[in-house]
């Protein structure tokens, strides 16, 4: 996959869409990402010791890989990303960029 935690990501479907945020969590084996503040969805809770009101609470859940983009942070675009490389000299590139590796400073 080529999103990982900590991306910043713009949302391009669905009801969010438009709408960036970071990266909390990546589920691997069902393809899918927790970004803050995407796809807030309402949840009721039962009176507990954790939680003594109970009442209706926001809680942020997951989307689909494919419906999600990584920004390049130097411009703020989204853009498409591949990796170069083999082995443990593959990088992370953006496809419409210098090729640069993302996260890499010009020197």
């Amino acid at each position: 996959m080529k999103i990982n935690r900590d991306d910043r990501v713009l949302v391009i479907a669905g009801k969010d869409k438009g709408r960036t945020g970071t990266v909390l969590n990546v589920d691997r084996q069902t393809g899918r990402v927790t970004v803050s503040g995407i796809n807030i969805v309402k949840k009721t809770v039962r009176r507990s010791q954790q939680n003594p009101q109970g009442g209706i609470i926001d809680v942020e859940r997951p989307i689909h890989i494919s419906n999600v983009m990584r920004v390049d942070e130097e411009s703020g675009v989204a853009r498409r990303q591949g990796s170069e490389g083999s082995g443990r000299d593959k990088q992370r590139v953006f496809k419409q960029h210098s090729g640069r590796p993302i996260g890499a400073s010009e020197e």
